[in-house]
């Protein structure tokens, strides 16, 4: 059995647009993370890893 994929949150729930500036997710992914399937929650949190490494550090 494949490993499960654990969210990304690391409860730092601030929204900075459709953002969340701690996790990295938009509010569409965080909405649907329970109803992914394992790939998806793969990419998911590959592209909310990008997005966080983008934003700009208070």
């Amino acid at each position: 059995m494949a490993k499960k994929i654990e969210s990304p949150c690391v409860s730092i729930c601030q929204l900075k647009g459709d953002l969340c500036i701690g996790c990295g997710r938009t509010i569409e992914e965080i909405r649907h993370w329970k109803a992914m399937k394992r790939p998806e929650r793969m990419k998911t949190v590959k592209r909310a890893d990008e997005r966080l490494k983008k934003l700009p550090r208070d």
